[in-house]
């Protein structure tokens, strides 16, 4: 009858081990509003310099936030945040890159 008493966390998308990560949900969050900004400046073309640079930050803080991951919960937003920045970041690139139009000819 322990088990009963007992909440269960396995099987659950959004497990967490009940304990505080603050830099792991800072970098979450960085990463998710980098990833949205990315993804929703890219529909624009003219504003390629915006998603370019916040699509490449947001996948380098994914990528770190994901290698100190330590909950499912962080990983799933992480991984939702990294795809946004990445397809920022790549529509960013086709439509004039990282320095398109500012720096040579």
């Amino acid at each position: 009858m322990a088990q009963v008493l007992r909440p269960s966390t396995t099987g659950s998308l959004f497990a967490t081990d009940g304990k505080p990560h603050p830099v792991q949900d800072t970098m979450l969050g960085v990463t998710l509003v980098l990833g949205i900004t990315a993804l929703v400046t890219a529909m624009f073309p003219n504003l390629h310099l915006v998603s370019s640079w916040t699509g490449l930050v947001g996948i380098i803080t994914g990528a770190y936030g994901q290698f100190i991951s330590v909950t499912t919960r962080e990983r799933f937003g992480l991984v939702l945040g990294l795809g946004a920045a990445a397809i920022g970041f790549f529509l960013g690139m086709a439509h004039g890159g990282l320095f398109g139009g500012v720096v040579g000819g």
